[in-house]
């Protein structure tokens, strides 16, 4: 996956902020990137049809986050039902678009990356040139949309020679929504600290 991402201190910054805002994880989200034109246009990167497959796993996705940091208290939940039908009849809905008009569908898919609160690390099938930029989204868990725009600092081909790691760093994120991704990294990070404990025991 990338590597980290570095950047000079800004001067309004504390030291503090500055540590957290590169704390870093290797994650699975929901992630769809376009390039952005000199025409401010947002281009498709990825060409090619929505399948049921992707639909369905853009779909689950989210439920399956929410169920993970909820645990029982989900599962035994009244709600939990009500989720999995409006899941149901969304990857209906959405299979019957894909069918009917292919072009109007597009889904953010799951991806491996390696996410900070100052940019994101993904392997692409593309490669891109440094400077470009991507408009992103990402759907942290339980349900937040995050849509924030990259500049590409490094694009490195794989060893297979037809992928690419691709590392952005974010130029225009909103204050919130980086609290949300440092939030999501932390919170991530414990769970997989306690999931290990739990093994070990």
């Amino acid at each position: 996956m990338a590597s980290s991402v570095t950047t000079s201190l800004a001067p309004d910054k504390h030291p503090v902020d500055e540590r957290r805002e590169w704390i870093r994880i290797d994650d699975r989200v929901l992630m769809e990137y376009r390039v952005l034109t000199e025409t401010e246009t947002a281009v498709p990167v990825e060409t090619g049809n929505t399948t049921p497959e992707m639909i369905s796993a853009a779909v689950a996705k989210p439920t399956a986050d929410l169920l993970a940091r909820t645990g029982d208290a989900l599962v035994g939940s009244p709600v939990l039902p009500w989720i999995m039908k409006v899941d149901y009849l969304l990857e209906v809905i959405l299979n019957s678009l894909a069918l009917s008009q292919p072009s109007s569908v597009t889904m953010a898919r799951p991806m491996d990356v390696n996410l900070s609160g100052g940019g994101v690390g993904f392997v692409s099938s593309c490669a891109f040139t440094v400077g470009a930029q991507l408009v992103t989204k990402l759907i942290l868990p339980p349900f937040r949309l995050i849509t924030v725009t990259a500049k590409v600092i490094r694009s490195m081909p794989q060893t297979d020679g037809q992928r690419f790691t691709i590392a952005t760093e974010f130029i225009d994120l909103k204050a919130d929504d980086q609290e949300h991704i440092i939030r999501h990294i932390l919170q991530t990070q414990a769970e997989r600290l306690r999931a290990r404990r739990t093994q070990v025991r």
